[in-house]
């Protein structure tokens, strides 16, 4: 069973900085493509940033120049830092698996617990 578990998220000022983490087990990682989503409080789960197997960064036009997706596939790691993050950041991130030629469609129904992130002064 593919198993997804997020982490770094914590209460931070507006403009500061925070890295998530993900990493999965039960796939061989290497050529799968990685996404990352966001819900927002009372919103639905909305894809947010995706990376293919060989590091092809893409990106919601909500999120892009601030947020940065990245991988490594030694560990089996995504990333996603997020910068100058503001009020409306604040959500809860979640990582899956996505289809290759449907990146912001994900592949595992069995989603991890997902990284809060709080975004407040």
């Amino acid at each position: 069973q593919v198993q997804l578990v997020e982490s770094g998220g914590g209460l931070v000022q507006p403009g500061e900085s925070l890295r998530l983490s993900c990493t999965t087990s039960g796939r061989f990682f290497s050529s799968d493509t990685m996404g990352w989503y966001q819900q927002a409080p009372g919103k639905e789960r909305e894809w947010i940033a995706a990376i293919t197997g060989a590091g092809n960064p893409y990106y919601s036009d909500s999120v892009k120049g601030r947020f940065t997706i990245s991988r490594d596939n030694a560990k089996k790691m995504v990333y996603l830092d997020l910068n100058s993050l503001q009020p409306e950041d604040t959500a809860v991130y979640y990582c899956n698996v996505v289809m290759a030629n449907s990146r912001s469609r994900p592949l595992i129904d069995n989603w991890g617990q997902g990284a809060q992130v709080t975004v407040s002064s």
